[in-house]
């Protein structure tokens, strides 16, 4: 009967960010993973930047028995561990931002192959975007033509390529 309430609260405010509805199922997994603040899991690269992102990724913190600052595992390949190990200080200092206090202590780094165990795979980069398809030309020109009495030219660039878009996406 909550899920259903829930539910229906829901429909009633319209539109919800993707975020605002997967925050409390990301906070679980990251919690179980020592992750108190889940923004270091999903935007690791904007927390140490796309460089080091490319080469390592968050696994877990732990917090020690005497409770004086965490320890954050990092996965990278056995390549790239030298140059992080040279960056730990920086690194930690960027995570403690994220965090807003003094909250790792400590930054192992655990070192594999770009290939191999299941758990161990290291493919940090993420694959580029295929190319968008080219539109047709009369989808384009119809798309031109609802647009042609807008006078601001960016706007009616932006709406020409929306209404491109638009028409040009499949009938469901």
């Amino acid at each position: 009967m909550q899920g259903q309430t829930d539910q229906n609260s829901r429909r009633r405010r319209g539109f919800e960010r993707a975020s605002a509805l997967l925050e409390g199922r990301i906070r679980r997994v990251g919690e179980k993973r020592g992750f108190a603040v889940a923004r270091l899991l999903t935007h690791w690269p904007e927390v140490v930047g796309d460089e080091t992102a490319r080469i390592c990724r968050p696994v877990e913190v732990r917090y020690g028995r005497d409770g004086f600052g965490a320890t954050l595992t990092l996965l990278t390949t056995g390549a790239h561990a030298p140059m992080l190990d040279m960056q730990k200080d920086a690194l930690r200092e960027k995570v403690n931002a994220c965090y807003g206090y003094a909250a790792i202590a400590r930054i192992r780094l655990t070192q594999t192959a770009p290939t191999g165990f299941a758990e161990g795979q290291a493919a940090f980069a993420p694959a580029p975007k295929p190319p968008a398809p080219a539109p047709d030309p009369r989808t384009a020109a119809a798309a031109s033509d609802l647009a042609v009495e807008v006078r601001d030219e960016g706007l009616r660039a932006a709406l020409q390529d929306l209404g491109t878009r638009v028409l040009s996406r499949s009938k469901r």
